[in-house]
């Protein structure tokens, strides 16, 4: 319970994690809740989008590594910041997370949080993702929790286009068409303005 930093009425997810070999699975973009996946709200698409989701999108597991979107998992509780006595998660992961995603081919955008970053980079050439607002005075500001909701109606609107872009600036072109304002940030990163 204490590598999981989990309390006292948490003691189920205990269970849940003993029992990860024969439990029920369903698919990782269906498993995982949050604020992210409540705007990307699956359960509404149609299935040609939900397919094209299943064929492109990938979710970073704390447990499992690099899973795609239509991959079955178990309920479990572990995350980025799990300790486990012994085992380093940056150590167990970052070569095999770094090494699946430069075999990728294509525009990587990178949608993980920085600490998910940190358990295996995206090679060179692909763009880390910003969720920023833009105060009075033109100052931008990265978001923390409104963040996940950005992204999540990001991907759901490429989900629903079916879009997967080849290059960057075929993503920044279509954006503003979709709604979405997506700008140059850092060299290597792209800023969502919301």
């Amino acid at each position: 319970m204490t590598a999981l930093k989990l309390g006292p009425t948490q003691r189920f997810e205990i269970d849940r994690n003993r029992a990860l070999s024969t439990s029920a699975v369903m698919p990782a973009i269906e498993r995982y809740t949050g604020v992210l996946y409540d705007a990307l709200a699956v359960e509404s698409m149609d299935a040609a989008s939900r397919a094209f989701l299943g064929g492109v999108a990938v979710v970073h597991s704390a447990l499992f590594g690099l899973v795609r979107a239509d991959d079955p998992l178990p309920a479990y509780r572990f995350s980025h910041d799990s300790r486990i006595p012994a085992t380093s998660l940056a150590r167990l992961w970052r070569e095999a997370n770094a090494a699946v995603l430069a075999e990728q081919t294509g525009l990587i955008l990178d949608l993980r949080s920085e600490s998910y970053v940190h358990l295996g980079p995206a090679p060179e050439g692909s763009y880390f993702l910003r969720v920023v607002t833009v105060g009075e005075a033109g100052t931008r500001r990265a978001l923390n929790h409104f963040n996940k909701h950005g992204k999540g109606e990001l991907v759901r609107a490429l989900a629903l286009g079916r879009h997967d872009f080849s290059t960057v600036d075929e993503l920044v072109a279509w954006a503003p068409g979709a709604g979405i304002r997506l700008e140059a940030g850092a060299p290597g990163e792209l800023d969502l303005v919301v």
